[in-house]
């Protein structure tokens, strides 16, 4: 991952809407994905968008409140 700390807010903010949107599809791609091995990649993949979600909105809330 890159250094995010040099991200500017606007930078930060579009990462989180391409993050919300990657979950979004990967959600439903998961609601039609048949197959054990489907289900566990999406679910993997879903669980890192919300780990890298997470970590930007801390990000942009500790700037927001300096």
């Amino acid at each position: 991952m890159s250094n995010d700390t040099s991200l500017s807010l606007d930078e930060i903010n579009d990462r989180i809407a391409i993050l919300e949107s990657n979950i979004r599809q990967l959600i439903e791609q998961a609601a039609a994905a048949s197959g054990e091995q489907s289900e566990a990649r999406i679910a993997d993949r879903i669980n890192q968008q919300n780990e890298e979600l997470e970590r930007l909105l801390k990000i942009r809330e500790s700037r927001q409140k300096k």
